[in-house]
């Protein structure tokens, strides 16, 4: 059974080929792709994806619904993985992912560990253990069967905010969903850039608007006035 990894991607030639070099070094030989699904930009991330390895997508529209889509249409594996470029899941990854699948889960994440021990973020962390959506973000990588992914529709390309818990929800519907016992250390950066506490806040207050119903345009609108560096 071959695992299709799909990583979206925006400016992040500096580490992309450590992240492609150590999910090689973790997969078994012959059974892991990866695909990294780069929204054209004038670095080198693509480039640089290319030269370890990976198979590249030029993504013409930018946003990960839109990029893990357009990378999840030229995989092949019959389960895909979606990966945010500076997240790394366990070295364990392609077993427990496997065996998740062979026990009848249509999809699935893991925990999030942080890679800064700030107090708020140890807290948020512990969270993420529960089967609840409102704890699911991209950061907790997502594993999901194809036959799932497609029943579905894949991800919303309208959203380009909380399209994580979207597709986490309408996936539930139509399995089990595992969130598995092991964590995905992310980087920190975004909240070392916005301050851990004050970033939070924003993040309540932008799902409390969409837990609310309320439109993208405007969810689009918050985040981009008040997040710092964000890729929206």
């Amino acid at each position: 059974m071959q695992l299709s990894i799909v990583i979206p991607t925006y400016r992040e030639h500096h580490g992309i080929a450590d992240l492609i070099e150590y999910l090689r070094e973790h997969s078994p030989s012959g059974t892991t792709e990866i695909i990294v699904a780069d929204y054209a930009a004038c670095d080198a991330t693509a480039a640089v994806a290319a030269r370890v390895g990976a198979q590249v997508v030029a993504c013409t529209r930018k946003g990960r619904s839109a990029q893990m889509n357009a990378g999840a249409a030229q995989a092949t594996g019959s389960v895909l993985y979606f990966l945010h470029a500076d997240s790394y899941p366990p070295p364990s990854f392609y077993p427990d992912i496997m065996q998740a699948v062979s026990q009848g889960c249509a999809a699935g994440c893991y925990r999030l560990r942080f890679d800064d021990r700030h107090w708020a973020l140890r807290f948020f962390e512990w969270f993420t253990r529960f089967d609840f959506t409102w704890f699911r973000f991209g950061d907790q990588s997502l594993f999901v069967q194809r036959w799932a992914f497609e029943a579905v529709g894949g991800y919303d390309e309208q959203m380009l905010v909380l399209e994580d818990q979207d597709i986490v929800k309408r996936l539930s519907r139509r399995g089990t969903f595992r969130v598995c016992r092991k964590a995905v250390t992310t980087s920190a950066r975004k909240f070392r850039a916005n301050g851990v506490v004050r970033l939070y806040t924003w993040f309540f207050g932008i799902y409390t608007l969409y837990a609310l119903g309320l439109p993208q345009r405007l969810l689009i609108r918050v985040y981009r006035r008040f997040i710092v560096h964000g890729k929206v």
